[in-house]
This record gives structure tokens, sequence and C-alpha cells, in this order.
């Protein structure tokens, strides 16, 4: 086999390994406080390891997440507080912000974008309030640890298609659960009317359907 051939062969095979984002790095210039704050926001703590030279590595685990945030002493070179533009997925844009309010966070309000598909740098292009159309994706909340170090909370309540697949659905809490099947309820409701205000004995079915089709980003039934 060639060289060309190999390299080829393995550019290949690299598309099909999984490559899954678990740990995101932050820096913190005062790490028990910053692992007071986390852990007050409810995060789980996973580890708390020192070794020589003053090295510490704390783990923490937002509730539901897959991804785990690492800071500690001489565990990065970035400044305090430069991490920016950090998502945290919810549900219930409401409910999440007041959950985190009530645990100590300073929250910003609510808001959407200005036309934006995604929001803009800083504060810029704020406007009050949940996207006007309650759209996935749309509405969002911010706020920072005792560094500077950015979160924002982003409402999806419907994936795009490809970040769930299409023959199932993923809930990451009983919360987020409840949520969608309130969803489905809603549009559940709708359904009926239009059938003359009929009891839908197939409710279940229904109900399954749109959960499914909601998360993997495919077409709702009516």
């Amino acid at each position: 086999m060639t060289m060309q051939e190999r390299n080829t062969q393995s550019a290949t095979a690299v598309t099909d390994i999984e490559m899954k984002l678990e740990v995101v790095v932050v820096p913190v210039s005062d790490v028990d406080r910053a692992k007071s704050f986390y852990r007050g926001l409810g995060w789980r703590l996973d580890a708390d390891v020192s070794g020589a030279d003053g090295f510490r590595v704390v783990q923490v685990t937002p509730p539901g997440s897959p991804c785990s945030v690492i800071f500690g002493r001489n565990v990065t070179a970035a400044a305090p507080g430069s991490a920016q533009g950090l998502h945290l997925i919810v549900s219930d844009i409401e409910m999440a912000h007041a959950a985190l309010a009530a645990r100590g966070a300073e929250m910003s309000g609510v808001f959407h974008d200005a036309g934006g598909v995604f929001h803009h740098k800083g504060t810029e292009g704020r406007l009050p309030g949940p996207h006007p159309s309650r759209a996935s994706y749309g509405s969002f909340a911010s706020f920072s640890d005792p560094d500077g170090n950015e979160w924002l909370l982003q409402e999806v309540t419907a994936r795009l298609p490809g970040r769930i697949e299409a023959t199932g659905a993923a809930f990451s809490s009983a919360a987020d659960l409840a949520n969608a099947l309130r969803r489905a309820a809603e549009a559940h409701g709708e359904h009926e009317k239009r059938m003359g205000g009929k009891h839908d004995d197939a409710w279940p079915d229904w109900y399954a359907e749109y959960m499914v089709s909601e998360q993997s980003g495919g077409h709702l039934p009516t």
C-alpha cells in the first residue's frame, strides 16, 4: 500500500470516530471560591485532587450535562474570567432562570436577539423577554462566576435535524421529560379540537410521535 493510500484510508477512518466533548476548562483565580460558587448552583462535585507544587484539579458537572467543567491551579494558562459564551441548554428558560437566581447567581433578564439566529457578542442586540414565538434556540439568559467567566442559558425545545437520532429521543432529567409532555399535551389538545372535540383514544401514540419528532427535528404531527 502506498503512502497516499494509507493517508486516504486513515482520513476515511477518522470520519467514523466519535469525538464527544466531555470536559471544558474554566480559568479561575481562587479555586475554593469557584468551587463554592459552582457547588452552590447545585453542580455535582466529581473530584478535587491536589498534586505537587500547588497543582490542583476540581471537576464539577451541571445537572443533566454529559460535559463536565474543570478548574484549579496550574491547569490552564488562560487569564481568569476569559471563558465567555459557555452555553447551558435548558428546556424552560424562565424556570431555569428562577432556579439559578434562587441559588445565588446574578442573572441577566431573559432576552432574545434582535433578528439574529444566535445572540450577538456581549450585550449587543439583546431584547427583553423570551423569543416572541418562543422559538427553540431563541431565548437566553446569562450569568457569570466570581471571576467573570460567562455562562448563557439557552432554551431548546425542538432539536435541529441530526442532533438526536431520528429513531429516538433523549431526556436528561425528569423535569425535561415533564416539560416535553406538557408541550405534547398542549399540541394534542389542538389536535383534538381539529377532530371536533372528540377524545383521541390513540393519544399515547400521538404523544410519542410528537415527542420523538420534536427532539429529532422531524415533522410534527398535527
